[in-house]
């Protein structure tokens, strides 16, 4: 039996991933700020026995940190982390209450990342011959080229996937494999407040179907879906000049914020 530690389990992506992993008889540590949302959740899924609520916000390190040593403790081995959880929002540089905005912003989606697999990696060298073990890092193709508007979210998200790409690097010769799904439109409450059309929209489920797909085979970068991959490849060999025309006019992200 697989266990997985998935924080932002009590919405959007983390839920998904969550539901899928547990259809498949994994045991779940859920990981998120709502008691009531996770106790939701787990009451919904197979052998809700099996599976561990820790209510928590990602940016208090000690208590991810001692959430993370309990379920390794429950559960012996823990093969795969998932760092879902996450904050999309827009911003604008010119005016200064966005300041404290693009610190939070930071802190959720990238050194709470770093949190998240912190506690974990002496635990998996120990255990990474035989037990297939994953660190996951959910970034976004808003990570690939910078979106006006949403200036700290697509960088926290380039952010992820750099940092991800350095660990990968590092945790080469451990038998870890650390994989970076960079979802594309996602039907999720953190889209559904969007006002502007969102190509290729991918519902929940079929995402976490094709991410754990990913995450088993260990696949070091994959965009979901593949459409989105296509489109971001573009988009990445696009000259300065003609992306900043293209996307001047761009439709933003609310100033108000979503968590996933």
């Amino acid at each position: 039996m697989q266990a997985v530690f998935i924080t932002g389990a009590s919405s959007g992506l983390g839920l998904a991933i969550a539901r899928e992993y547990a259809e498949q008889g994994a045991r779940l540590a859920l990981v998120g700020r709502r008691h009531d949302a996770l106790q939701a959740l787990r009451d919904t899924l197979p052998n809700a026995e099996l599976h561990q609520i820790y209510a928590l916000d990602v940016n208090d390190h000690a208590s991810l940190y001692s959430a993370a040593e309990h379920f390794i403790q429950l559960a012996g081995v823990v093969n795969v982390v998932v760092a879902s959880a996450g904050i999309s929002v827009g911003t604008l540089t010119e005016l200064s209450e966005d300041l404290a905005v693009f610190r939070r912003v930071m802190d959720t989606n990238v050194l709470a990342t770093v949190a998240t697999f912190s506690p974990f990696i002496e635990h998996m060298k120990m255990h990474a011959d035989t037990s297939n073990c994953r660190l996951v890092g959910i970034a976004s193709v808003a990570g690939i080229r910078g979106l006006p508007g949403a200036s700290a979210y697509s960088a926290s998200k380039a952010a992820v996937i750099s940092y991800c790409e350095s660990l990968r690097v590092e945790l080469r010769s451990s038998g870890i494999k650390v994989v970076t799904i960079a979802p594309g439109y996602i039907d999720t409450p953190m889209t559904q407040i969007n006002t502007y059309a969102m190509p290729f929209l991918m519902p929940a489920h079929q995402f976490a179907k094709r991410a754990i797909t990913c995450i088993q085979r260990g696949i070091s970068y994959r965009v979901i879906p593949w459409q989105m991959g296509v489109v971001s490849k573009v988009l990445r060999t696009l000259p300065n000049f003609l992306y900043d025309f293209l996307f001047a006019n761009a439709p933003r992200k609310s100033r108000s914020s979503s968590d996933q």
